[in-house]
């Protein structure tokens, strides 16, 4: 990265997103250059020691998805910097976006703010004074992106022989039954196509999912009625990773997975035996953490 340097010392990013610093946005525009592509990592440029006395926020780029919704689900990646000397806090490029409510309880007053009335797509700047004149407290500079929360991409042909996907506005599924006997071998349809980076076998995924029971339809299980996506390890789930290795970020998938696969829910009392359909949205793919990638 290109920047000046100084001295400093460190802190977390406290709970990941509630940033440091509780100032009302203020009209005080420090000299900061953020460059980068779109999805990767940015390179911020500044004179050390980066000096506020209020929170500054700037769009770098605007969103060209949905506006995110008032206490609806937000997916950021974020890179924060100590303003003092530079140096790297914490980020989330290199591993998994970061879930979180759109409410001023979930994210904290300055990201809050920030990121309220942005849309999906947007890279935003926001640099935040020290908490306090405590000789660990420093100013950050933390750049943002604003990630989808749902697919996008090019919707796939459906097949007939498979439950037919219907999607609320919010981008949860529902599914209609076939009536017919399930395919006895695991099924992976995209239903929609993405153009992310594709799923390795060993990949943290970012997901929105809901489940069925192949035989009725019914809705056993969901990350829509929760709000938020989750990440888990496709190591953990080989059924998922049997069927969502190498589809792109960005697709909607639907699994159908016969009982000869492990899988907890299907040895639950009520789904045992059952062939079960999970109709899933591809919102990240990445590293574990702390690993080398």
């Amino acid at each position: 990265m290109r920047r000046l340097r100084g001295a400093a010392l460190v802190t977390a990013l406290a709970a990941v997103l509630a940033l440091v610093g509780c100032s009302p946005v203020a009209s005080v525009d420090p000299d900061i250059e953020v460059s980068g592509e779109p999805g990767a990592a940015p390179t911020i440029t500044y004179v050390t020691p980066i000096v506020v006395t209020d929170t500054f926020t700037d769009q770098i780029w605007p969103g060209t998805g949905d506006e995110l919704v008032e206490g609806g689900p937000v997916l950021i990646d974020f890179w924060l910097e100590n303003g003092q000397n530079a140096e790297l806090v914490k980020e989330s490029y290199s591993s998994n976006p970061t879930p979180r409510m759109l409410t001023e309880e979930a994210l904290g007053t300055d990201l809050y703010h920030a990121l309220k009335g942005q849309k999906v797509g947007a890279r935003v700047l926001q640099v935040s004074p020290a908490s306090d004149t405590t000789p660990g407290s420093y100013p950050t500079v933390t750049v943002i992106d604003v990630l989808p929360t749902r697919a996008a991409g090019e919707a796939q042909p459906p097949r007939a022989d498979l439950p037919a996907v219907a999607l609320d506005d919010s981008g949860a599924p529902t599914i209609t039954a076939t009536g017919t006997a399930a395919p006895s071998e695991l099924v992976a349809q995209p239903l929609i196509r993405g153009a992310g980076p594709q799923v390795g076998a060993e990949d943290v995924i970012t997901v929105q999912y809901s489940g069925f029971a192949w035989d009725t339809g019914e809705l056993f299980d969901s990350t829509w009625s929760r709000t938020l996506p989750v990440s888990f390890s496709l190591q953990d789930v080989p059924a998922w990773a049997a069927g969502l290795v190498e589809q792109p970020v960005g697709s909607q998938i639907m699994l159908v997975i016969p009982p000869s696969y492990s899988l907890g829910v299907t040895e639950s009392e009520e789904l045992a035996g059952q062939t079960v359909v999970f109709v899933v949205d591809l919102l990240a793919t990445g590293a574990p953490e702390g690993s080398e990638s």
